[in-house]
């Protein structure tokens, strides 16, 4: 709340001095012109001259006065909001976006009503040159305007984008870039142009006695332009430049992976849209990666690496590829859930599952199931790897033995087997899963189930070892051959070398 009064009291402040220095630019401008092509002072016309004194006296401050409440009055609502440090409402939110349009209103209402006035005063006295007072003001009164709008609007940027915070402008931004842009090149150069051109006919038509008075306007309305000019051109530019390079930076912070990225929506044009649009994008390309992250937890990465890689064109089906299959399941479950309570059982299995995780990943793999207290890694599917059986003997051996160090209270039994089998999408087009169907997968569970019952609990078909490099199939050694649960034919059993040097 503090801080919001703060900035409110702060922000005003500098709008009181935004709109005396649009008034005073303004004001220069139309003295400058008046003073040569107005003679309200010349020969016996100093009275007159003195009437406009006194009427400008008494409305300038008094226009300075109402002006300043009425501005007050529209922005009521903004104090109240910033005050109670809470989301604005759509009504909050508008008066928010239209303060520079306010300041234009106003600032016009007043220098156009003081046309008309001043028009009227000199009317009687001057004719028709009073014409010219009034277009002198008129162009002070755009000067003014211009000024005041870039200046209100960049002032105003803090609160905008608290106003715009976890929203966007409206669709329909007026004034936008376009009409900044022009705003600013009529205050350098449309402006003084007019002006210069105006002295000049003047001079031509009526030449001067003095025409020191007609260059010294002259070269007045050019110092205006350039320096008036510059800055309305440079508070234009920032005012769109500031913007797209936060977003630039914004985007760079994307391409480098970090989806966080966030920039402040400070502008109600179609700068604003830009920044609110990349925000959208960054909040599109979060979920997009955090579904990407939970499919690949759910289904492996490189099952969601392929089915992403496919444009979401999945169809159900399989192919026959040279796979190895790691069957890893933990000994005596059934038993360890009556003895143990179920929040012990269910941090065990998972410190059982990363570690088989963590290694089966790191050797190229992935995890096909969950099965309870089991789990099925693949290696060889759908991505290709020239040597699946070593990866899966060496995922194996590796998991083996963190199982053996990490896992107190529990042991594992690991079954490990290759050949070819059929990988691919099973079930139906509206829910489906990618799994491995074939012999390989039949014989690993087997092995497995072997395991848990001998010393080894690592146990691998000779198959693997003939498929496998040699410099991981000499880590290993063929042992008895076993009959299977299930199979007509006996398979001869592989364990580590290692696990044979230990028991002796």
């Amino acid at each position: 709340m503090a801080e919001g009064v703060e900035l409110w009291r702060r922000t005003i402040r500098r709008l009181t001095w935004a709109a005396a220095a649009a008034n005073g630019v303004g004001a220069i401008l139309m003295f400058t012109l008046l003073e040569f092509l107005v003679p309200l002072g010349s020969g016996d016309e100093d009275q007159n001259l003195l009437l406009n004194g006194i009427v400008a006296a008494v409305y300038l401050p008094l226009g300075l006065l109402l002006g300043n409440l009425w501005a007050r009055r529209r922005s009521v609502d903004m104090e109240a909001w910033l005050a109670e440090g809470r989301p604005p409402t759509a009504e909050e939110r508008a008066v928010v976006l239209g303060q520079p349009y306010a300041f234009v209103a106003i600032s016009g209402f007043f220098w156009a009503l003081a046309a008309v006035l001043f028009t009227a005063l000199n009317a009687p006295s001057i004719g028709w040159t009073a014409l010219i007072v009034g277009g002198a003001m008129l162009l002070a009164a755009e000067t003014t305007c211009a000024v005041g709008y870039l200046l209100v609007e960049r002032i105003l940027r803090p609160i905008t984008v608290l106003a715009l915070a976890g929203s966007a402008p409206p669709d329909r931004c007026q004034p936008g870039v376009a009409v900044r842009l022009t705003m600013a090149w009529s205050l350098g150069t449309g402006i003084p142009l007019l002006g210069i051109l105006v002295l000049a006919t003047a001079g031509v038509v009526d030449p001067p006695e003095d025409t020191t008075v007609l260059a010294a306007a002259i070269t007045l309305l050019a110092a205006v332009g350039v320096l008036v000019g510059s800055f309305a051109i440079l508070v234009a530019s920032r005012s769109v430049a500031e913007p797209i390079a936060a977003v630039r930076r914004a985007m760079a912070r994307v391409e480098e992976g970090d989806y966080d990225a966030h920039v402040p929506v400070d502008d109600s044009s179609e700068v604003g849209l830009l920044e609110a649009g990349f925000n959208s994008m960054a909040a599109g390309l979060r979920e997009r990666e955090r579904m990407r992250d939970l499919f690949g937890r759910h289904v492996g990465r490189e099952v969601a690496q392929a089915a992403l890689e496919r444009d979401g064109d999945v169809e159900l089906g399989g192919e026959l590829r040279e796979v190895a299959i790691v069957f890893v399941d933990v000994v005596g479950s059934t038993q360890m859930a009556m003895r143990r309570q179920p929040h012990e059982v269910v941090t065990l299995l998972n410190r059982f599952f990363r570690i088989v995780v963590d290694e089966v990943e790191a050797q190229c793999g992935w995890v096909n199931k969950f099965e309870g207290d089991a789990a099925l890694c693949v290696f060889g599917a759908p991505t290709a790897r020239p040597d699946a059986a070593g990866d899966a003997l060496r995922a194996a051996r590796n998991l083996h033995q963190r199982l053996v160090r990490e896992l107190d209270g529990a042991r594992a039994g690991i079954g490990i087997s290759a050949g070819p089998a059929v990988a691919g999408n099973v079930g139906t087009e509206e829910r489906f899963e990618y799994t491995v169907i074939g012999d390989p997968v039949n014989e690993a569970a087997r092995l497995c189930e072997l395991a848990k019952r001998r010393s080894e609990q690592v146990l691998a078909s000779e198959a693997v070892l003939r498929r496998a490099e040699p410099d991981e199939a000499e880590r290993w050694e063929l042992r008895d051959s076993v009959l299977l649960r299930g199979r007509e034919q006996e398979t001869r059993v592989a364990a580590p070398l290692r696990l044979r040097v230990a028991a002796g």
